[in-house]
């Protein structure tokens, strides 16, 4: 090997150099050369060696500027000795930063343990890594503040499931800079996003109340009309039985199963939501609610629905939403469940001649917002 530096190769005259020079300059544009070098297959097992030394000795650098050029220059490097990548992560946000984004060196382990003893700057570096792994993220949920976690739930590679996610909304459930990456999410499982339905709208109804002089009670109701349309949006069409008991047992420890929430899903045709509602209401196994929902009679219907205690006055409109969806099925045509909410309410609105004046005062004040006439034309 030549004595002198040479580009892009290692030799001895780089350590003569050091020894003769040690400058942060001459330090710092060691650095870069051996970083630019080091994963060079090129490198002989000795040459490796000295090189692996030679970083030990300056990841000590009381010199920032040196520490931090070698770690932003060996930050994606795949042979990088595991003890070197932990000592730079464990530096200062300044070192430790480049090396905690991207570095495949360090272990979930070695991630967790800075995530516990390290600030905000490098959780946030953390939860922007290319992939984030459950046990990482889990911690860094638990432990890190409101800006490392909106950074995380921003991260699509960051693994977070239905549990984590939970647990998010448990903390930063208020926070509009965690709301805004959440919502945003690629896919959320339907328990998470009815939650944050839920999280909005108390927020909206507070700024009612607040802001523009509304009745609390007023703006209850309207807040509740529109969570509950959120809602049936969420789950219509969803063909997974799990995703919907978890939702409809989320709904129920939540005070969120409404009555008028299952109307609304029948007028929108989603009838396993309204089978799996009613078979935990009732405490009735879900076939046995699906034969008593479903009996050509109207017996079973009543039973069922007379076991769940839900209310008299929305009976009827329940009836009419199940007879109308056994007479027409989804044509699988664009708008179908648009027409069949049409079709629902035309008839409600045409036998009301049926219905008591009460019943239908109920029926009107629970579900005013999908009742009105233009709502109902064909």
């Amino acid at each position: 090997m030549s004595d002198g530096f040479k580009a892009g190769q290692l030799t001895q005259g780089d350590v003569a150099r050091l020894l003769a020079d040690p400058s942060p300059d001459s330090r710092t544009d060691l650095a870069v050369k051996l970083a630019q070098q080091f994963d060079s297959p090129e490198l002989s097992q000795s040459e490796r060696r000295l090189a692996e030394d030679i970083i030990r000795v300056m990841v000590k650098d009381t010199v920032l500027r040196v520490r931090q050029t070698l770690a932003e220059n060996l930050k994606s490097s795949h042979a990088l000795p595991r003890d070197v990548a932990l000592a730079l992560a464990r530096d200062v946000e300044a070192v430790a930063i480049p090396v905690l984004s991207v570095s495949t060196v360090l272990t979930p382990a070695d991630l967790v343990e800075i995530l516990r003893s390290g600030g905000e700057g490098k959780s946030t570096a953390i939860a922007q890594r290319p992939t984030v792994p459950a046990a990482v993220a889990d911690a860094l949920i638990e432990s890190g503040s409101e800006r490392a976690v909106a950074a995380l739930v921003a991260n699509e590679g960051a693994e977070l499931g239905e549990r984590s996610l939970g647990r998010v909304i448990d903390r930063f459930g208020g926070s509009e800079a965690v709301q805004d990456p959440l919502v945003h999410r690629s896919k959320l499982p339907i328990t998470i996003a009815e939650r944050l339905v839920a999280v909005v709208s108390e927020r909206l109804r507070q700024h009612l109340v607040a802001h523009h002089e509304l009745p609390s009670r007023v703006a209850s109701e309207l807040i509740l009309q529109s969570r509950e349309r959120a809602t049936v949006a969420l789950f219509t069409g969803e063909s997974d039985e799990g995703a919907l008991d978890r939702l409809v047992t989320q709904l129920a420890r939540t005070g969120r199963l409404t009555p008028s929430l299952l109307v609304r899903s029948l007028c929108t045709g989603d009838i396993a939501f309204f089978e799996m509602a009613t078979s935990r209401m009732a405490n009735v196994p879900l076939t046995n609610a699906r034969l008593l929902i479903h009996d050509a009679g109207r017996l079973g219907l009543k039973s069922l629905y007379d076991k769940a205690k839900l209310p008299p006055a929305l009976l009827p409109a329940c009836r009419i939403a199940i007879d109308v969806l056994k007479e027409t099925p989804y044509d699988g045509e664009p708008g179908d469940r648009e027409r069949h909410r049409r079709r629902v309410i035309e008839r409600i609105l045409t036998q009301y001649e049926d219905l008591a004046p009460e019943d239908l005062e109920f029926l009107l004040a629970k579900l005013g917002d999908i009742m009105q006439p233009e709502n109902a034309a064909a």
